[in-house]
C-alpha cells in the first residue's frame, strides 16, 4: 500500500514538473518570437522630402530660348507644375533624398535682356503672374532662405566658377521710365549675394555722386559697385541660412543668424525711390566652356 502510495505522488510530482517546464517553455518561446519580432523590424523605405517652398508668388527664369533677352520664364499657376514640366525639369527638380529644389544653369545663348550670363533663377512676383506690382524700401521686406551649393565648375586656374545666388533688384515705375527715355522698366540690383570659392559675398550699388538729383538718380550711370564684404564663415558645401531686412532706409544681410552686415548710408536711403523685388536661386556668373552650377533651395520664406 506504501509503495502505491509512493508511486502516486511521484506521477504527481512529475506531472507538475511537466506542466511547469511545458508552461515555462510556452512563455519563453513567445517571449524568444517577440524579442525576435522586435529585432527584425523592419525599417521603411527613406521618406521622400521636399523643399520648403512655396511658389505661388515666383516665376523662373531657365537657360532655355532664343537669343538675348529670349530666356523662357515661366509664372504662377503654371510654375507649380515644375516637377512635371519637360521644359522646366532639366533645370528646376527636385532633390527627394536632400529634400532641396535644385536650380541648374550653364552658358548658352538664351539670356534676359541685360546679361551676358545664363539663369536658372526665381523672381518674386507679389502679385502672381504681374512683373508691375513690387515693393519700396518704405514698405519693407524680409527674406529667409535655407541653401547649399550642390555642384559647381572650376575656372582653368583652380578656383570655383561665381554664382549669385540671391538679390534684391531695382525696377522703374512706367512714369519714371518715359520720365528718362529709357525702352524698359529694369533698374540696377541695389543687392547681389554670391557664393565665391565656399564663401558668402556681398555686394550692394552706391552712388557715384552723393548730390545728384531726384531724375538722374533714376540712371543706372549713377550707380557703381561697392568693394564687396566676405561673411568670416566658410560654407563650402554645407547648408546655410541667408536672411536678408529691408526697411525704409536701411538694409540687414545676416549669414546663419550670426553675422551681420548692416547697409544704412546715404546710398542706401536715396534707394528708396526704386520699386525692388526679390530673387534667388542660380545665376551662373560664367560663359566658360563647360561650366555648370547647381544651387540648392531647401527653405524660401518671404514677408512684406
Amino acid at each position: 500500500m506504501k509503495t502505491l502510495i509512493a508511486k502516486s505522488i511521484w506521477i504527481g510530482v512529475m506531472a507538475f514538473l511537466t506542466v511547469g517546464a511545458v508552461a515555462q517553455e510556452k512563455t519563453d518561446s513567445a517571449g524568444d518570437v517577440k524579442t525576435k519580432l522586435v529585432k527584425k523590424k523592419k525599417r521603411g523605405k527613406g521618406k521622400i522630402k521636399l523643399p520648403k517652398v512655396d511658389l505661388s508668388h515666383w516665376k523662373v527664369t531657365i537657360p532655355e530660348g532664343k537669343g538675348k533677352g529670349g530666356a523662357v520664364s515661366v509664372s504662377p499657376p503654371e510654375i507649380l507644375g515644375y516637377a512635371t514640366d519637360s521644359v522646366l525639369t532639366p533645370y528646376m527638380y527636385n532633390d527627394s533624398t536632400s529634400g532641396a529644389l535644385v536650380f541648374y544653369a550653364y552658358p548658352t545663348s538664351a539670356t534676359t535682356a541685360n546679361t551676358k550670363y545664363s539663369r536658372s533663377e526665381l523672381r518674386e512676383q507679389m502679385e502672381p503672374g504681374n512683373d508691375k506690382v513690387n515693393w519700396t524700401f518704405a514698405q519693407g521686406g524680409t527674406l529667409r532662405a535655407k541653401m547649399a551649393m550642390g555642384e559647381v565648375s572650376r575656372t582653368d586656374d583652380g578656383k570655383y566658377h561665381k554664382v549669385i545666388i540671391a538679390q534684391i533688384h531695382g525696377r522703374l515705375t512706367d512714369e519714371q521710365r518715359e520720365l528718362i527715355g529709357q525702352k524698359d522698366n529694369n533698374a540696377p540690383p541695389i543687392l547681389k549675394i554670391y557664393w565665391q570659392n565656399g564663401k558668402i559675398r556681398v555686394k550692394t550699388k552706391v552712388l557715384k555722386y552723393a548730390g545728384v538729383d531726384q531724375k538722374g538718380i533714376l540712371f543706372k550711370e549713377a550707380w557703381t559697385d561697392d568693394k564687396g564684404r566676405n561673411f568670416e564663415q566658410e560654407v563650402g558645401f554645407k547648408k546655410f541660412t541667408i536672411e536678408v531686412k529691408v526697411t525704409d532706409g536701411k538694409m540687414v544681410v545676416s549669414l546663419n543668424k550670426s553675422e551681420f552686415f548692416v547697409y544704412d548710408d546715404m546710398s542706401i536711403k536715396r534707394w528708396g525711390v526704386f520699386e525692388n523685388y526679390f530673387k534667388v536661386g542660380n545665376y551662373f556668373q560664367s560663359r566658360d566652356k563647360g561650366a555648370f552650377a547647381k544651387v540648392k533651395l531647401y527653405e524660401l520664406d518671404v514677408e512684406h
